[in-house]
């Protein structure tokens, strides 16, 4: 249970919401067992009252009650749902936000273990599931326990001795069947959640890799294992339906033998009156409506398993400590950026080799520089390393004199324009995804980056409204490389970091974009990262790395007349 309780203060913020919400359950829940008790006295009245009682009995007043109550049943019924889910789906968007602001200084250090798959899964399908929390377990177990209260001290006005009979076995049913069907529930709601995990996990690996599964004759066995544990799923989702049933069915066992303890004690008599007539009637309606209000908490327990797992899977992420920790303080922002590597190096955890390897380099202000090589030299480690997604293993790096380490986050992403390999379109307006690089930036100014990168073509029909991502207009990997570079542009940071920024692009487009990048660098120190040949001649200086070090450096000219490396892949097929 401790598992839910940092989930259980964000409940908090809502406080007012789900106390309406259990208000509005509990209203609902009283009028419909005042519903039917008042219609069962009004019939059984009516019938013992006869002809006669077409003068003698009122029978406007009962029908007026009826009335009332069942549109006081529907309209808090309707009004329930309402508040108690929004309530729930508010509880849910800041437990997303909650858990995402946990996870994202994680990345990508404390997360490495951690597929993508198996992240979307528990920042999804988990908090998904903590909704049980309040709408399954909470919500069912404290109205039921108030409308015990309120029956109880209700029919102690018509009989004391009855209405604490009806109460106490009510209190024993809420008491004594939720821990047992949570003992019972619990391995099954803890296995259908890993089952869950495991099985969306492998599925996002199956569709991700079927081509290779395919080539390797793998496709037809590793389907076999994911239908297995569908299989295993089902099964555990089959044990927890028949948990259920049994709880509805033990309830409604229990319901039927307190409805008839009541009725044998009612016919005795009723507050010392050894005719009660329809108060025997009452009573036993009350008595049935009654265990309505414990219908929900038979199964609430069964669910426990299963929020308790998905917390404790979520905690398990959002517990780790980050592999980077930023500072509170540091320098300030600042408008240009000059960059020294001394001696740095780098391994990933768990590998044997160095990604980056004794690396010193030293880039001035307003220099534009190019780092070759070929995939798995280390290029992009490198980028992440300027970026603080790692911190070095030796060495140092410094921003403008000071170490990269004593920079805080925001003014070291203020003095950074990144573009990675991947870059995201969100499902927004071109205008929103451009001005998450500069939320002050106008119209025109959007429109005059777009036409530097060559997207002109995107401002036609809607324009800047144009929507994008789902259910919009799909951008091609060489359109989505061109805006992510739009919005690094935008952001207008002193220190602009590419990783291939041309790649998947024909010569006359990247010709565009890297004439675009000198025309609205100058002034900024940029870094490119690529294995592409063109427009390296305008470079001021070019490094060459392989295995982890530079191997070479220096201007086109001078690395040409070396003949080295750099000179060799100036052939064809030489990167």
């Amino acid at each position: 249970m401790r598992a839910l309780l940092p989930f259980l203060a964000l409940y908090r913020r809502h406080a007012w919401q789900i106390v309406l919400g259990m208000l509005l359950a509990i209203v609902t829940l009283l009028a419909s067992i005042g519903l039917l008790s008042l219609s069962g006295w009004f019939l059984a009245g009516s019938a013992l009252a006869g002809l006669a009682g077409l003068y003698s009995f009122n029978y406007m007043l009962p029908a007026a009650g009826v009335r009332g109550a069942a549109i006081t049943r529907t309209a808090g019924r309707w009004a329930e749902r309402v508040v108690s889910h929004d309530a729930t789906f508010r509880v849910l968007q800041h437990l997303r936000i909650f858990t995402f602001q946990k996870i994202l200084p994680l990345s990508p250090g404390a997360l490495a273990g951690f597929r993508q798959a198996e992240l979307l899964n528990r920042l999804v399908a988990d908090v998904d599931t903590l909704d049980h929390l309040y709408l399954r377990v909470l919500s069912p177990l404290l109205s039921a326990f108030i409308v015990i209260l309120v029956v109880t001290l209700g029919l102690s006005w018509l009989d004391l001795s009855l209405a604490l009979t009806l109460g106490a076995i009510m209190l024993a049913v809420l008491l004594m069947v939720p821990p047992l069907f949570y003992r019972a529930g619990k391995p099954v709601g803890e296995e259908i959640t890993r089952l869950r995990a495991h099985y969306r996990q492998h599925l996002a690996i199956w569709l991700q890799g079927n081509a290779e599964l395919t080539v390797y004759g793998a496709a037809a066995r590793y389907r076999g294992q994911l239908d297995d544990i569908e299989q295993r799923w089902q099964q555990r989702q089959g044990q927890q339906a028949n948990l259920t049933a049994l709880a509805q069915g033990m309830l409604t066992l229990v319901t039927g033998m307190a409805v008839t303890l009541i009725l044998w004690l009612a016919a005795a008599g009723v507050g010392g009156d050894s005719h009660p007539g329809a108060l025997i009637a009452l009573l036993v309606f009350t008595s049935l409506a009654a265990f309505e209000a414990l219908g929900p908490v038979a199964g609430a327990f069964q669910h426990l398993g299963q929020v308790i797992a998905s917390a404790k899977r979520i905690a398990d992420v959002i517990g780790r400590e980050p592999a980077v920790v930023f500072p509170a303080g540091g320098p300030p922002h600042a408008g240009t950026a000059a960059l020294v590597l001394d001696a740095i190096s780098f391994r990933y955890p768990d590998q044997p080799l160095p990604a980056v390897d004794e690396v010193s380099l030293r880039i001035d202000v307003g220099e534009h520089i190019a780092i070759l090589g070929h995939t798995g030299s280390g290029k992009s480690t490198l980028l992440q390393l300027l970026t603080r997604a790692w911190d070095v293993n030796s060495g140092q790096i410094l921003l403008n004199q000071t170490p990269l380490a004593q920079w805080n986050e925001p003014a070291l992403r203020a003095m950074m324009s990144v573009v990675a390999q991947r870059v995201h379109v969100f499902n927004a307006t071109l205008r929103d995804n451009l001005l998450l690089g500069a939320p002050e930036a106008d119209d025109a100014r959007l429109a005059h980056i777009l036409w530097h990168m060559g997207l002109e073509k995107l401002l036609e029909k809607e324009g800047l409204d144009a929507w994008l991502g789902e259910g919009g207009r799909q951008l091609s990997g060489g359109e989505q490389r061109r805006l992510g570079i739009a919005r690094a542009l935008l952001h207008d940071a002193p220190l602009l970091l590419l990783d291939e920024p041309t790649e998947g692009l024909d010569a006359a487009t990247e010709r565009r974009v890297l004439d675009a990048l000198r025309q609205l660098g100058r002034g900024k120190t940029v870094i490119i990262i690529t294995h592409r040949l063109q427009g390296l001649d305008t470079m001021d200086r070019i490094y060459v790395m392989d295995r982890g070090g530079i191997a070479e450096q220096g201007t086109h000219a001078a690395l040409l007349a070396e003949k080295g490396r750099y000179f060799g892949y100036q052939s064809p097929g030489g990167v």
